[in-house]
């Protein structure tokens, strides 16, 4: 039932790859939405206590930062379980190491399905959704989670529940901003850590990207609707291009303040001789969806929502519902 099931990436590489039949045959199977149309996004009010104690450490050691927390928000979520969403919260094992020092890479990386970042508080930045027109992940077009086109039972900081447990965004962690006192006018505090070590910073930066006496503004993506019609031959969903996959949107350089990886290289509070930085936005991608650097291979999950291999970053597998 829900956008999450990593299962399904093993079914679908057993098939693909022709590594396991048997193992395809005991995945669930894909949700098959037919749905082409982006509907207003219904949020769930988020008035709950986290079952738990928020707990986060953040420290450098050597050229690493190193990144331990449990995964339970510092604020109030919505209710989980619920109708789009069946799956309860409950406290994870994070432990991601990030170069202290990052630099960009010679390519940017597509993000996949894996979590893009982690905020200040220990709660992952992880924008996609397993979701996939008439269930097929081999026809590209893919559900943006925002979109509203399908159910995913997401909170008001634009949240919801993997079969782990965990707790992440997919858009703007409204609650996390406000108590970092992220506001317009305001240069914005660093609001958590790309897997490529690269901070992360909220809706507001400087107009010049490398004169810190400049403007404070909006900080826009230059990230676009395509124009006219998907095609509608060979299983394609058809209908017009309005947000409802994430293959609506084209990048289109120097449409708005910030790259294709929704960052750009500049000065920042933090970083006063420059850096290079993501920014979220209210508009799409909202979180980056491709890295500057290289992202750390704790980031990588596998099947049931940990990392290939049983590395660090994830804790235990989830329990069977």
């Amino acid at each position: 039932m829900t956008h999450k099931y990593h299962l399904v990436i093993i079914m679908f590489h057993a098939t693909i790859l022709g590594a396991g039949p048997m193992l395809a045959q005991l995945a669930p199977r894909m949700r098959q939405h037919l749905v082409t149309q982006a509907k207003a996004l219904r949020l769930i009010p988020a008035d709950k206590q986290p079952p738990g104690k928020n707990q986060v450490s953040i420290e450098v050691v050597g050229d690493q930062r190193i990144i331990r927390a449990n995964g339970i928000p510092d604020h109030r979520t919505g209710a989980f379980p619920n109708r789009g969403n069946p799956n309860g919260i409950t406290q994870q094992q994070y432990v991601f190491h990030l170069p202290a020092e990052p630099k960009p890479a010679s390519r940017i990386t597509p993000l996949r399905m894996q979590n893009f970042g982690i905020g200040v508080n220990g709660v992952p930045f992880d924008p996609g959704a397993a979701e996939w027109y008439n269930g097929d992940p081999r026809g590209g077009w893919q559900y943006e989670a925002l979109s509203g086109a399908v159910p995913l039972g997401i909170d008001a900081n634009h949240a919801h529940v993997q079969p782990t447990g965990a707790y992440h965004y997919h858009g703007l962690p409204s609650d996390l901003l406000k108590s970092l006192n992220v506001q317009k006018g305001k240069h914005s505090p660093i609001v958590g850590w790309a897997a490529d070590g690269f901070p992360i910073y909220a809706l507001y930066g400087f107009q010049d990207a490398n004169d810190p006496e400049s403007e404070i503004v909006e900080l826009e993506p230059s990230f676009r609707l395509k124009k006219g019609r998907r095609p509608s031959t060979d299983h394609q969903p058809g209908g017009r291009y309005d947000g409802t996959f994430i293959q609506d949107y084209e990048y289109v350089e120097g449409h708005g303040d910030l790259d294709e990886c929704n960052g750009r290289f500049a000065v920042t509070p933090d970083y006063p001789e420059g850096t290079y930085a993501y920014y979220l936005t209210n508009h799409w991608p909202v979180i980056p969806r491709n890295y500057r650097g290289t992202p750390s291979d704790d980031f990588r999950r596998g099947p049931g929502g940990g990392p290939p291999g049983g590395r660090p970053g994830f804790g235990p597998p989830p329990r069977r519902r």
